[in-house]
């Protein structure tokens, strides 16, 4: 893989096409072009026939310049980098940067492109190819582009096996707080790389690794079951846990696993009065008004100072 920054700055990770492939997409378009240079050289010479040799020739030179270097230039600049034979090998021409190529990309390597691969039949463009880190040609390097493959045969590093059937749900009892995370990401690469070891070496380390989880839950290895099926079904018992407690399963778990509430003792309780609170009693009758030494009536106290009678009420203790 190659490292590629974009003007983002953001890093690409493009695999660079490599001598074989890029000779075979060239082949693949050279027979095209020189299909294509023959079919109009015919059809030239039969419609200018009576023509003289002068602009026979101008004919064919033009005929040349726009088939075998105007016509991949033009496919190249439509296609954004992918000709016929790229696109059968799973090539696509790019910018340093990743980016998809222009014109005047296409320009540059069309032209240089006559140099090192029609008149020299490839050799500078395959000993440049070969020199080159990531196996540019000179009109790649002129042009600021790069070759690089568009279907990457897939790989199976990172797949990791699922246990089998009758181990699911057999370790949900173990305790696996214990488990450090560097022994959980060793687990996890060892069967993402499994089918990639030695039958002898990957037993081994599977035994080694099942031998440490189990020292660190309590529980030895089943002697019925191999390591990497204990380790795979002890991997997945850890993420359906994880997986219950990111979407919920957490708080329902620990409402019944928290610990119960305990009342305080009596004697902590706060003191409850034996004695009922007193009852309210009837408010006070009003004073009636009393006869004055002068003859008169007395105004009780409580009459306000407009001479208006008092309500009698008195509002309770």
């Amino acid at each position: 893989m190659s490292e590629l920054v974009t003007g983002e700055a953001v890093a690409l990770e493009l695999r660079p096409a490599r001598l074989p492939s890029r000779a075979l997409a060239v082949l693949l378009d050279l027979a095209v072009a020189v299909a294509v240079y023959v079919a109009v050289t015919v059809a030239l010479m039969v419609a200018t026939a009576s023509l003289d040799v002068a602009a026979q020739t101008a004919l064919s030179i033009a005929t040349f310049v726009l088939v075998l270097v105007g016509g991949p230039i033009a496919v190249e600049t439509l296609s954004h980098g992918r000709s016929l034979g790229k696109m059968a090998c799973g090539l696509r021409v790019v910018r340093d940067d990743g980016g998809p190529i222009r014109f005047r990309h296409s320009l540059v390597r069309g032209l240089i492109g006559v140099i090192e691969i029609l008149m020299t039949l490839g050799v500078i463009a395959c000993v440049a190819s070969l020199v080159s880190a990531r196996g540019r040609r000179l009109g790649d390097v002129f042009a600021g582009t790069l070759v690089v493959r568009e279907r990457v045969p897939f790989s199976s590093a990172g797949f990791m096996p699922p246990p089998p059937p009758w181990l699911a749900g057999r370790f949900s009892g173990l305790d696996l707080s214990a488990v450090p995370d560097d022994l959980w990401l060793a687990v996890r690469q060892y069967l993402a790389r499994m089918g990639q070891l030695d039958p002898r070496v990957g037993w081994e380390m599977a035994e080694r690794l099942a031998a440490d989880v189990a020292a660190r839950t309590g529980a030895p290895v089943p002697r019925e079951v191999p390591p990497p099926a204990y380790l795979a079904a002890v991997l997945q018992e850890r993420q359906a846990r994880e997986a219950r407690r990111a979407f919920g399963g957490a708080s329902a778990e620990g409402r019944a696993a928290g610990p119960v509430p305990v009342a305080p003792a009596p004697s902590a309780r706060p003191a409850v009065p034996t004695t009922p609170p007193p009852v309210p009693t009837d408010p006070p009758a009003a004073p009636s008004p009393t006869p004055s030494p002068g003859g008169g009536l007395e105004v009780p106290r409580d009459v306000p100072s407009d001479r208006r009678p008092g309500t009698g009420f008195v509002p309770p203790a």
